[in-house]
């Protein structure tokens, strides 16, 4: 959960930075960005929760036998993606996409194969509960 406040944060900035461009102009969002760039703030501490989340969630589905071994260690490989603000995409970004894609694209394929149709519901409240 901390990982998912961080990655947050650092999409604010992202929109902040390209709203600053827009508005100021790219060279003066360059300036303010390299000087900017490399403050300290309280979300930085939760970059390896971040990267321990992807690791703890490929381990918990291996054990749950939600994942094989070869797609649980696809989703490891997620732990890869660059951490911080102005990120672009590497070849290192590339790859633990795919093993994202990987592990994950299979196990929605079989949910949307398998599982209940999807039907038009009426509000949360009149929803059915699930089956054990």
């Amino acid at each position: 959960m901390l990982g998912l406040y961080a990655r947050a944060f650092h999409a604010g900035v992202d929109h902040l930075a390209f709203r600053f461009a827009d508005r100021e102009g790219a060279a003066a969002a360059t300036r303010f960005v390299d000087e900017a760039y490399g403050a300290f703030h309280v979300f930085s501490a939760l970059n390896v929760a971040i990267m321990g989340g992807w690791l703890l969630l490929a381990a918990g589905a291996w054990r749950a036998r939600v994942l094989g071994p070869l797609r649980a260690a696809a989703l490891t490989a997620t732990a890869a993606l660059p951490l911080g603000v102005l990120k672009g995409t590497t070849p290192l970004s590339v790859v633990a996409a795919a093993g994202l894609c990987l592990a994950l694209v299979p196990l929605g394929v079989s949910v949307l194969r398998d599982g209940p149709a999807p039907r038009c519901a009426g509000p949360p409240w009149s929803w059915p509960s699930p089956s054990p």
